[in-house]
């Protein structure tokens, strides 16, 4: 048996699991809701398996950093509804030794919190229109929040105080995606919204 994670637009799920039943055979299945919606657990008649997980969050916050660049964005279902995306340069990591290299981290580390410290600012403009901590349930917040790019960087934004309204809602990592661009900001909505479907089987 191999399991593979497969990602499913919320739109197309019931016609996956559809084909599912007509590669496998009849299966049985059971239904736990979530948070995120109803978590689907399935098994075929040849012995293959599906849990499928969704992230179904309305809306939907979506933050990407790396080194070169980023893009926040708010979603209302499919689509972004305010955005930003940009570039800022952060220089790579040298082999150089010595005084020089010292410098360079330095340079480099500062270079890292500016695009943190501007990340964090477009993200409380785009998420949270300005208001550091709007209240609870407030329409337009996110309820979910997607994230990619550098794990580290990721961390430090979603973690400032100005951003303290967003702690603890679900999210969905995708630390697989390229440099943040407006194309990728839309991939990763769409990869955010889609059912997470584990599906084992035979080869």
């Amino acid at each position: 048996m191999t399991t593979r994670v497969i990602e499913v637009d919320p739109a197309r799920f019931d016609r996956w699991m559809t084909g599912f039943a007509e590669r496998h055979g009849p299966y049985d299945a059971a239904e736990e809701p979530t948070h995120g919606g109803v978590v689907v657990s399935a098994r075929a008649a040849d012995g293959a398996t599906v849990v499928a997980t969704p992230f179904a969050f309305d809306p939907l916050g979506v933050v990407l950093i790396r080194r070169g660049g980023y893009a926040v964005g708010l979603a209302s279902g499919n689509a972004l509804t305010a955005s930003k995306v940009g570039t800022r340069h952060v220089q790579s990591r040298t082999a150089a030794g010595g005084w020089s290299q010292q410098r360079f981290a330095r340079r480099r580390g500062k270079q890292a919190d500016e695009l943190v410290e501007a990340v964090v600012a477009h993200a409380r403009r785009v998420l949270l229109g300005d208001d550091e901590s709007p209240p609870a349930g407030a329409d337009g917040i996110p309820r979910g929040l997607v994230v990619g790019g550098d794990r580290a960087l990721v961390r430090e934004v979603v973690g400032a105080h100005a951003l303290r309204a967003l702690a603890g809602l679900p999210v969905r990592e995708l630390y697989d995606l390229p440099d943040p661009k407006r194309d990728v900001l839309e991939t990763a909505l769409r990869r955010g919204r889609a059912v997470r479907v584990e599906l084992t089987e035979t080869p």
